[in-house]
C-alpha cells in the first residue's frame, strides 16, 4: 500500500508541476509508449541476461513482498519466543530426548502447530530443528553451533540478498536505456532534417522523453524496490539471529525464560515486546 501511496505522490508532484508550468502533456503521452517499449524490452532483456533462474524467480518473489505488509510483527516473534520457550522447556523438565519426536517432525509436533504462524514456516521450523537436533545428539560445543549458525545466516542473507543486487543493478541500467532511446530519437530526427521545424521540435520532444523516463524508472521505480526489499532480507536475518542468541544462551546453561531474554534483546526496537509483555503471554499459552 505505501509502496503505491509512494509512486502516486512522486507521479503527481513531477506531471502536476510540469503541467502547471504549461507544459504539453500530450507530447510526453504520444511518446510514452514507443519509449516504454524500447526501455522496458532492452531492460527485461538484459535482466534476464544478467541473472540466474534461481535469481530471476527470487527477485519475482521479492516484487511481491514489496506491496504486502511486512510479516515480522510484534506479534510474530512473541509466538516465536513462546514456542522457543515451551520447547525449552520440555527439554529441561524431561530431558533432550524428550523434544526428540517434535525435531524429527514439526509439523505433526504439538508444540510447533501451538504457534501455526512461525510453526509452519518452512525456514524458521528447518533452523530451529536443525540446531535442537545437534543439541539432542551432543557432539557439538556451544562455539562450534554458534559458528555454523553464522556461516548458515549468512548464506540465508546472501541468497536473500541477490535479488536486490539484482534490482539494484536494474536501477543503474535504466537511464542508460533511457540514453539509447533518446540517441534513436535523435537519430531519426536527423533523417527527417527536411520537415518543419514544428515537426523537427516534436520529434526532438519525443526523443527527450527517453532519457526522462529511464531516469524516473531507475530512481521512481526500480531503486525504492531494491531498497525496500533490502528492509525486508535484513528483518529476515534478525529472526534468525533471535532463534541463535535464544538456542546457544540454553545450551550455555541458562533457564527458558532467561534463554527467551536474549533472544529478545537481538531485536529491533520497533518491534521488541517488553519483558512484560513477552513474560506475560509465554505464562497465557501454557
Amino acid at each position: 500500500m505505501f509502496v503505491l501511496i509512494g509512486w502516486a505522490v512522486a507521479m503527481a508532484c513531477i506531471f502536476g508541476v510540469f503541467i502547471a508550468h504549461g507544459g504539453n502533456i500530450g507530447v510526453v503521452l504520444h511518446a510514452l509508449p514507443f519509449e516504454m517499449t524500447t526501455i522496458g524490452g532492452a531492460a527485461v532483456g538484459a535482466f534476464v541476461a544478467n541473472n540466474q533462474p534461481k535469481v530471476l524467480k527470487a527477485t519475482m518473489k521479492g516484487l511481491g513482498q514489496c506491496f504486502k505488509g511486512s510479516k515480522y510483527t510484534k506479534a510474530r516473534y512473541m509466538a516465536l519466543m513462546a514456542l522457543l520457550y515451551d520447547i525449552l522447556q520440555k527439554a529441561r523438565k524431561d530431558g533432550l530426548m524428550a523434544i526428540e519426536k517434535d525435531v524429527e517432525d514439526p509439523h505433526s509436533s504439538p508444540l510447533f502447530q501451538k504457534y501455526p504462524e512461525v510453526g509452519n514456516d518452512h525456514h524458521v521450523a528447518e533452523f530451529i530443528t536443525d540446531y535442537l537436533r545437534m543439541m539432542v545428539s551432543g557432539n557439538l560445543n556451544p562455539h562450534e553451533i554458534e559458528s555454523l549458525m553464522d556461516s548458515e545466516i549468512e548464506t540465508h542473507h546472501h541468497e536473500a540478498h541477490a535479488a536486490v543486487g539484482a534490482l539494484q543493478r536494474l536501477a543503474g541500467a535504466l537511464p542508460a536505456f533511457g540514453i539509447v532511446a533518446a540517441v534513436l530519437g535523435v537519430v531519426n530526427t536527423m533523417g527527417s532534417v527536411g520537415q518543419p521545424p514544428a515537426v523537427l521540435g516534436g520529434m526532438i520532444g519525443s526523443a527527450l522523453v527517453g532519457t526522462f523516463l529511464g531516469i524516473l524508472l531507475a530512481y521512481a521505480f526500480a531503486e525504492p524496490l531494491a531498497g525496500l526489499l533490502e528492509q525486508k532480507v535484513e528483518e529476515g536475518s534478525k529472526e534468525l539471529q533471535c532463534i541463535k542468541t535464544t538456542l546457544l544462551a540454553s545450551m550455555q546453561g541458562y533457564a527458558p525464560a532467561i534463554a527467551i531474554e536474549f533472544g529478545r534483546k537481538v531485536l529491533y526496537s520497533t518491534e521488541r515486546p517488553t519483558f512484560a509483555e513477552l513474560e506475560g503471554h509465554v505464562k497465557g499459552k501454557k
